[in-house]
């Protein structure tokens, strides 16, 4: 029998300042999985208490956030002035749009403390007429995001609609973002209700397809959805994840998509140059910023000042 399992993607790490993370897409093989189009795995990982987790204020556009945590705590500002911090089982769902710049750091009562920090950070791609859209923040908690047992079997639905169930996170296509747990050895056959593309991360444990196991840190990627069928052999957590892609190629660079490269260009340019007309400061976190990563676009200005110098 042939496998329905097209592509297995081995978690890699990703430097993001002092804080390693397991990157797992985008891949050379594989940019984006229906919507989604950056996934990291942070951790899991003790900071101890001289450690803290500073992302600096950076910006977005054309995309959505979403921040997921397992264990651990984020303080999360941004330019359109939310201030709010995401505990464990809760969600943090930004809709760039246009454009938006945030900090994510470690909360200041813990900044003396050991902390396990654990959980994703997720981008998923805008339809086009939303990618110049105003951005739009909002908080899911705990106890709002959809949890049922079923023959033994745990499931959550951190997003989107799948199985009959409804995440309150205001997704803009058609999505599903589900954590399934067992504790015991199961057969699980979910294909029916899966669409678009689909992605299966193993984070803890193994699953076997068709005879044969995948284990921990990888990401298996489906030929077929509607064929997703697997078992778990024992204590296992997987997160299964995926949806309609769009028509139009997404376009990614740093930390801009966008269905039209001159738009990240012209992120480019606003970011570098700090318009803050196009990236707002962020409110009590406006001190320092992220710079724009050297590229083709640097190395042209740098020409340029040489060539203006010799003249």
């Amino acid at each position: 029998m042939q496998s329905n399992v097209g592509l297995i993607i081995e978690e890699k790490a990703a430097d993001i300042g002092n804080f390693l993370v397991g990157r797992l897409l985008p891949f050379r093989e594989k940019r984006a999985v229906g919507p989604f189009v950056f996934i990291d795995h942070m951790g899991p990982t003790c900071l101890k208490e001289y450690q803290n987790l500073d992302v600096l204020p950076h910006p977005h556009i054309g995309l959505s956030t979403l921040t997921y945590l397992l264990s651990g705590s984020i303080f999360h500002r941004d330019s359109m002035g939310n201030a709010i911090e995401i505990k464990p089982g809760e969600v943090n769902w930004m809709t760039a749009g246009k454009g938006v710049v945030h900090s994510e750091r470690t909360p200041e009562y813990l900044r003396e403390s050991s902390m396990f920090l654990h959980g994703f950070q997720i981008w998923i791609g805008l339809p086009k007429e939303l990618e110049q859209s105003e951005p739009t923040f909002f908080h899911i908690g705990k106890s709002e995001i959809p949890e049922w047992e079923e023959n033994g079997v745990e499931y959550k639905l951190i997003a989107g609609e799948i199985i009959g169930k409804k995440s309150p996170v205001p997704v803009h296509s058609p999505l599903y973002f589900l954590e399934i747990k067992t504790k015991n050895a199961q057969k699980i056959n979910i294909g029916e209700h899966l669409f678009g593309e689909v992605g299966m991360y193993v984070m803890d444990g193994t699953v076997k397809i068709d005879g044969q196991e995948f284990g921990t840190k990888q990401l298996l990627i489906a030929k077929n959805a509607t064929l997703c069928e697997f078992e778990t052999t024992g204590e296992t957590s997987v997160y299964i994840f995926g949806g309609e892609p769009f028509s139009e190629e997404r376009f990614m660079f740093w930390n801009f998509v966008n269905s039209d490269k001159e738009m990240l260009e012209k992120a480019k340019k606003n970011w570098y140059e700090q318009n803050h007309d196009a990236f707002p400061l962020v409110p009590e976190d406006d001190q320092e910023y992220v710079p724009l990563p050297r590229s083709v676009f640097d190395i042209k200005k740098d020409n340029e000042a040489t060539k203006s110098k010799l003249l």
